[in-house]
């Protein structure tokens, strides 16, 4: 690894040269982001003693992103989370793309998704980067061309703000999301995490994870989050927000075992899907942190788990002449 200046480090991920871009406030935080998948490797914010304290995991090596099965950090895509048997019908025409997760579907956009693509930085400045990918048409199976950007920004007050956006030149799917696996205490299993989630509704799954189609009340459920509760159990569920559509507006709060530091989330999006990480394989992490089964949970702004085979969810369809947008936002607060 070589220090090319102060802001940007080089690596080398499957042969190819990776850039990594810190991003800094005059708070202290600091942010990583990869070009490799549009990761975020690493993030610290600083508490009320002024310690500093990792908020992501990530791989200690570099390199190990060229094979990232449990896509830590990155930005999915063409569509995110999963496609039941891979198939879909657009426009009249029917398509088969790769079946990539276990149960019959397909998931985060294929084998070589955005996650194992080595993304172009086209700007940096000391809070931000701009990140763009090109994706053919036929790519992993999908129509049209599509061009996607991603700009992550670190501003004053620790929020790390995520704006998606993608154009095609065929009607096509996009529907991206951010899947960093958070970690508010060095360690902690996410069951003894806090979590509130503005929602009155959840789509309930098949065990291969696909929606049954059904939207179902959370009320006396174990997915009541509407007022801020310990999670004393792993989940995958997907959650239909409220607020109005189209505004970013505050979704969620989580909050550390000891309540000493607390992450918002805010999103233009109709969906937030919290995975506990029940899966995730031990390994090293990023600076000392260690990997493993529910040390760290993902709260994924998107729209839902299967869409373009629901008419009656929200629809993951991008036309030429008009642009995707998702934008979310983790703002960082110690207690």
């Amino acid at each position: 690894m070589a220090d090319v200046s102060e802001r940007t480090r080089e690596h080398v991920v499957n042969g190819e040269t990776v850039q990594e871009v810190i991003l800094t406030n005059a708070a202290g935080a600091r942010a990583a982001i990869l070009s490799w998948g549009a990761v975020v490797r690493d993030m610290q914010v600083t508490m009320a003693d002024g310690s500093q304290r990792r908020v992501v995991l990530g791989y200690a090596d570099v390199a190990d992103y060229g094979d990232n099965g449990p896509h830590l950090g990155t930005v999915c895509g063409r569509v995110c989370n999963r496609i039941a048997h891979g198939r879909f019908t657009l426009d009249g025409t029917d398509y088969q793309l790769d079946v990539n997760g276990g149960g019959d579907v397909h998931l985060h956009g294929g084998p070589k998704g955005f996650t194992l693509r080595n993304w172009e930085v086209v700007e940096t400045a000391s809070d931000s980067v701009l990140l763009r990918i090109v994706s053919a048409d036929g790519d992993e199976g999908y129509p049209g061309e599509v061009t996607v950007t991603c700009r992550y920004t670190l501003t004053e007050d620790t929020t790390l703000r995520m704006e998606l956006e993608g154009t095609t030149d065929a009607v096509t799917l996009l529907n991206m999301t951010n899947h960093s696996y958070f970690t508010l205490a060095e360690g902690a299993r996410a069951k003894d995490y806090w979590l509130e989630v503005a929602s009155d509704f959840y789509t309930p799954t098949l065990p291969n994870m696909i929606p049954t189609g059904e939207v179902l009340k959370v009320d006396g459920t174990e997915y009541d989050f509407r007022e801020l509760r310990a999670l004393g159990q792993d989940y995958e569920v997907n959650f239909v927000l409220k607020g109005p559509r189209g505004a970013v507006v505050p979704v969620a709060r989580l909050r550390s075992p000891a309540q000493d530091l607390e992450m918002e989330v805010a999103t233009d999006q109709p969906g937030l899907l919290l995975y506990t990480a029940a899966g995730l394989e031990e390994g090293p992490g990023t600076y000392g942190q260690k990997l493993g089964p529910s040390l760290g949970l993902c709260l994924e702004a998107a729209g839902f788990c299967d869409s373009v085979n629901w008419r009656h969810f929200p629809s993951p369809v991008l036309e030429p002449g008009v642009t995707y947008r998702n934008t979310c936002e983790y703002r960082f607060r110690a207690l």
